[in-house]
C-alpha cells in the first residue's frame, strides 16, 4: 500500500494570472506561514533561510517564501522603477504605481491577510516581541526599499507600517528581511529542536542571556563554573538568572529599567 505524500490535501487553490502552482517546487500548502518579499533582487532568497533550522522548515513546509520582484512591474520598455524625487534632491525613489502593483500582485497570492511593513530606518526597532507577533499571525508581507526609498502615497494608502533592523543604513532591505524573517520563523512550532530553547535566550524574558558552556571542562587554563558540573538544577537555575540579570544591568541598562517597571 502507498501512502500520500505529506501535501497531500494540504494544497491551496486561488485565483492567479499564471498557473504558478503547476511549475513550483514547492506550492502553497495549507497551514503552513507565508512570508512574502517585495524586492528588487527576487534571486536573493531565500539565502542564509534555505539552510539550517529555517531551510529545514521551509522543506518540510513549516512556512513558504514568495517573491515579488519590482522589476516585473516596473514601467515602459526598460521596466523602469524609479524616478527623481519631487521637489529636487540626490538618488531615486521607487514609483508609487510601480509598488501598488507589486503589492496587488502580492495580495493576490497571499493565503490569507496578512500586514505588510516597509524596511526603513526611520521604522519602530525591530525586537523579539515583534518576531513573536508575527509568528501568531498566518503571516507578513515585506517592502525591501532601494534607493532614497518610496514614494511616501504608498505607505499611506495601504496603511504600510516601517520596521527598522537598527539605527545605521543599508542599501537596500533585503539583508534586513532575512534576518527578520529568520528571528520569526525559528518561533514557529516546531522549527526549534528543543521549545525551551526560545524561551530562555536573550530578549525573549526582557534579558539578556546567561553565558553557555560546553566540553572539554578546562580549556586554556579555564574552568566551566563548578555550579554548572554540580548537577543540582535548583542551583543552576539560580545561578543563570543572576548572570542575565548582571549581564542586563551592565550591557543593557534600558532593558534592566523596563524590566524593574514590570517588577
Amino acid at each position: 500500500m502507498t501512502h500520500p505524500p505529506r501535501s497531500h490535501g494540504r494544497k491551496t487553490i486561488r485565483p492567479s494570472l499564471k498557473p504558478r502552482e503547476l511549475i513550483e517546487e514547492n506550492p502553497h500548502i495549507v497551514g503552513a506561514w507565508q512570508a512574502q518579499v517585495i524586492t528588487l533582487f527576487p534571486e536573493v532568497f531565500p539565502g542564509v533561510l534555505g539552510e539550517s533550522l529555517t531551510g529545514k522548515a521551509l522543506k518540510d513546509d513549516v512556512w513558504h517564501l514568495d517573491t515579488i520582484g519590482l522589476r516585473d512591474h516596473g514601467v515602459g520598455k526598460h521596466r523602469n522603477v524609479d524616478d527623481t524625487p519631487a521637489g529636487g534632491g540626490a538618488g531615486m525613489v521607487i514609483r508609487a504605481d510601480v509598488l501598488e502593483q507589486a503589492i496587488m500582485a502580492a495580495k493576490q497570492q497571499a493565503v490569507a491577510p496578512q500586514p505588510i511593513f516597509y524596511l526603513s530606518p526611520r521604522g519602530v526597532p525591530f525586537n523579539q516581541k515583534i518576531a513573536q507577533h508575527w509568528a501568531s499571525e498566518p503571516g507578513v508581507t515585506l517592502l525591501c526599499g532601494r534607493f532614497e526609498g518610496v514614494d511616501q502615497r504608498v505607505l499611506d494608502h495601504f496603511r504600510i507600517i516601517e520596521v527598522s533592523l537598527g539605527d545605521f543604513v543599508l542599501t537596500g532591505g533585503e539583508i534586513a528581511a532575512q534576518a527578520m524573517l529568520d528571528a520569526t520563523v525559528r518561533l514557529l512550532p516546531g522549527v526549534l529542536g528543543n521549545a525551551e530553547s526560545a524561551v530562555e535566550e536573550s530578549h525573549s524574558s526582557g534579558l539578556l542571556e546567561h553565558p553557555q558552556y560546553t566540553r572539554p571542562a578546562e580549556w586554556q587554563g579555564r574552568a566551566i563554573p563548578e555550579v554548572l558540573m554540580s548537577g543540582h538544577h535548583a542551583r543552576i537555575a539560580d545561578w543563570r538568572r543572576a548572570q542575565s540579570e548582571e549581564l542586563t544591568r551592565e550591557r543593557r541598562p534600558d532593558m534592566w529599567a523596563a524590566r524593574q517597571k514590570q517588577d
